[in-house]
């Protein structure tokens, strides 16, 4: 597995983690606002999942999508799982084609770019919404680093268990 699979896992799981996770609170509890990033937890996750979207458009030539206004949260985790497909997709293929400096966009970035921006862009609102969770008094909320991640998503496993938390399955509903 490269580098950038690793991200890509890392970041589509540990997103879909929060999410899964969301399914237990209230709209009232996603709408609170919060002194931090997007206010709150829905609004993180639609800020974090539109820049994606729009972003992936524009990397891919194509004209910006028509964003989806389902907002609940099985809206957002089908949103998730199709953009973090269709980021994979581009980046694995343009590493693949060698087209990471290739440039993109009227600001001329380049793929490399657009591709590391969109994972740490995830990666620093996800920070927020672990704050905002823990606010929410959600307990046994995962830590999101990388090393849980391969623990527990790739079921490698350490003798100390690896991150903090347990990640949620969707049989647990």
């Amino acid at each position: 597995m490269t580098i950038l699979e690793r991200l890509l896992g890392h970041d589509a799981w540990t997103t879909r983690q929060l999410l899964l996770r969301c399914r237990e609170l209230s709209d009232e509890q996603l709408d609170q606002q919060f002194d931090i990033g997007d206010k709150s937890l829905r609004q993180t996750f639609v800020h974090m999942l539109e820049c994606m979207e729009l972003h992936l458009d524009r990397m891919n030539g194509k004209p910006e999508r028509e964003l989806a206004e389902d907002y609940t949260v099985e809206g957002l985790l089908k949103r998730q799982s199709a953009t973090s497909k269709e980021l994979a997709d581009l980046a694995l293929r343009a590493e693949r084609d060698n087209r990471l400096d290739e440039f993109w966009g009227q600001r001329k970035r380049t793929l490399g770019a657009g591709i590391v921006h969109l994972i740490t862009h995830s990666m620093h609102h996800r920070a927020q919404a672990l704050y905002i969770l823990e606010k929410l008094g959600v307990k046994e909320v995962i830590e999101g680093d990388a090393l849980g991640w391969e623990s527990v998503a790739r079921g490698w496993g350490w003798a100390d268990g690896g991150s903090e938390g347990r990640p949620v399955s969707e049989w647990d509903y």
